[in-house]
């Protein structure tokens, strides 16, 4: 059973960050397209899966077009009970479906005055009042979350479910406006900006596609606050170890080094990815 699941730009796109999570975080098959923020609209390059006309949508298997977020989280935990997008306790699942809504609905200042750039952090974006407190909401829920039913780890409310999924935009929002929030919001930040999936979802951001001025904002800029990505580079000459690219098992084409030692991919998005954050990628990982 393989979706087919449309997205927008990594590195500007939150909603697609979310229904993409929805399947790489649960294993759930999909074929992907990806939507050109920088050439004509949405809803035309989506004109052949009418009526969508937003990113994420999905084509399910049996033919149904799911353009709504939220909808594609409920229709995956229908379609998939064991995958576990919510959780198993009914109190824990109805707190995560009711934070997965809020998202889903609110915090339109934070939206509006943060659109998501992962190729930049920003070290003062002088907060007006109104994101304050969207800020101060996001913690409330959070810290509620955590407390009551995410003490066995890291998540909302416990394992890492759809609620998560839907609000790592925000951690990324946090973490590129640097955004003021108490300890048990920052180590919720923290521990999405580690999470090997975003920061895969991330590392195609900052190779894939054009930059954006659009979604720039005159701030000062600063590191990007997460995990330093370990030191690789692309190279146009050498003898790799590997002969099949670690994602596709296709002859390699491209090269790169980490560590004094090279190793090659099957083009050069696959070794850019690489490249931008190497420890995100557990095939990868796997060969050196």
């Amino acid at each position: 059973m393989t979706y087919d699941l449309y997205l927008g730009d990594y590195a500007y796109s939150s909603w697609s960050l979310r229904g993409w999570l929805l399947f790489e975080k649960f294993g759930i098959a999909r074929d992907t397209t990806l939507v050109d923020f920088s050439d004509q609209s949405v809803a035309e390059q989506l004109a052949k899966i009418a009526p969508a006309r937003t990113v994420p949508t999905v084509v399910t298997p049996d033919g149904a077009i799911l353009s709504d977020s939220l909808a594609i989280a409920e229709e995956l935990a229908s379609r998939h009970p064991d995958a576990g997008l919510w959780p198993l306790a009914p109190a824990a699942r109805a707190t995560a479906r009711n934070l997965a809504a809020e998202m889903h609905s609110g915090f339109m200042t934070l939206r509006n005055d943060c659109p998501m750039n992962l190729r930049l952090s920003y070290s003062d974006c002088k907060p007006p009042e109104a994101l304050l407190k969207d800020v101060q909401r996001l913690e409330t829920i959070w810290e509620h979350a955590r407390k009551t039913y995410g003490s066995a780890g890291p998540w909302l409310c416990g394992d890492y479910s759809a609620a998560d999924a839907f609000y790592a935009p925000a951690a990324a929002r946090i973490a590129g406006y640097n955004l003021p929030v108490g300890k048990i919001a920052q180590d919720y930040v923290n521990t999405h900006l580690s999470d090997p999936a975003f920061r895969r979802w991330r590392a195609m951001g900052l190779v894939h596609g054009a930059t954006l001025p659009w979604y720039a904002k005159d701030y000062p800029t600063r590191a990007w606050p997460g995990p330093k990505a370990h030191t690789a580079k692309a190279i146009d000459s050498g003898t790799a170890e590997n002969a099949v690219c670690p994602y596709s098992g296709v002859s390699v084409t491209h090269l790169m080094e980490i560590d004094g030692r090279t190793f090659g991919m099957c083009n050069a998005f696959c070794r850019d990815k690489t490249v931008a954050d190497p420890e995100a990628w557990p095939a990868f990982m796997a060969l050196l």
